[in-house]
């Protein structure tokens, strides 16, 4: 076990090296930032000051090294617009980011896993197949529209919820909060829901999948010959066999949603590191792309290391595996 993390973390480094490359690259070969930060009346010699400030008068390779040594000390530079440590700013973005998320997952599996095993414990029913059909417009509508939608609806014609921003925060220490007031959750619902809905709609095709191919097995026919419960053989039997492809989808779909909230974070306004990372690439303030780029990686990296101990502390098989 212990060896198999560290070859996970090793390959976790390589992957953080290889992106750190690639963004660079890019977000290099995209433009001039000066352009976005020095007035069109400026001469050459203050433009080329700025650049001289910022550093951008080096080359590619020199600019690269000088920030992954910096990076390697846990300074990712300053965001050229505002002047103010490019982690700081990702930050203070990311508690209202994993509020988003943690409402979203938390409605997508609490949906999402129920229904799709009442899919695939009567296949045939009409509920069933009202449940798949349901799940194929919420897994191929695009999220910007299924936003734009609840916001007509619920925020504008009827007025019940509001169509942006996150709503009142409360400090617990350095986080700063929506979710401990009424507001914060009045203003979560929509943007969680739009986020929450694509994910409900993948839970329930693979809970689905993976009821169907559980309910034919020996333990669950034992289970009914010895008169157990509907409930029991459902709830446990059932539940705990199938937890592993929906904790395994669960968690990967939970950091595609941390790092690509930028659609439903732009729609509703919501300031989290989406709108941040917009916001950041418009103006092509570098270190903040890039800062951003290596902080969700590593999250990604780590989050996938989880769902993989996760997974073999819910099946001792997969261990054995590992081992050889």
């Amino acid at each position: 076990m212990l060896v198999f993390v560290i070859n996970r973390l090793l390959q976790s480094v390589i992957v953080l090296l290889v992106m750190s490359v690639l963004v660079f690259v890019g977000i290099f070969l995209i433009g001039d930032p000066t352009a976005m930060l020095v007035s069109p009346e400026a001469t050459d010699l203050e433009r080329q000051m700025v650049r001289e400030a910022l550093g951008l008068d080096r080359s590619m390779l020199v600019q690269y090294l000088s920030f992954m040594g910096n990076a390697l000390q846990g300074d990712f530079g300053r965001s050229f617009l505002t002047g103010q440590p490019a982690l700081q700013l990702i930050l203070e973005r990311m508690p209202a980011t994993f509020e988003l998320v943690i409402v979203a997952m938390g409605f997508a599996v609490l949906m999402g896993v129920p229904l799709g095993m009442l899919a695939g414990m009567r296949p045939e029913a009409p509920s069933s197949r009202a449940i798949m059909a349901l799940s194929i417009f919420g897994f191929s509508l695009p999220t910007f529209w299924i936003g734009l939608m609840l916001i007509m609806v619920f925020a504008v014609q009827l007025g019940l919820l509001p169509a942006s921003g996150r709503g009142p925060t409360v400090e617990v220490g350095p986080l700063k909060l929506s979710l401990l007031t009424l507001q914060g959750w009045y203003h979560v619902a929509l943007p969680a829901l739009t986020l929450g809905l694509a994910k409900a709609a993948l839970l329930i095709r693979v809970t689905r999948a993976a009821t169907r191919e559980v309910l034919p097995m020996d333990y669950i026919k034992f289970a009914r010959a010895k008169g157990l419960p509907a409930r029991r053989i459902f709830g446990v039997h059932l539940l705990k066999n199938i937890m592993i492809p929906i904790l395994t989808v669960s968690g990967l779909e939970f950091g595609q949603a941390i790092a690509f909230a930028v659609v439903t974070e732009s729609v509703f306004s919501w300031p989290g590191m989406g709108k941040l990372l917009i916001d950041s690439i418009i103006t092509l303030d570098r270190p903040v792309v890039v800062a951003y780029v290596l902080i969700m990686v590593f999250f990604l990296v780590i989050l996938n290391l989880v769902v993989d101990l996760l997974y073999m502390a819910i099946d001792p098989s997969s261990r054995e595996k590992v081992r050889d």
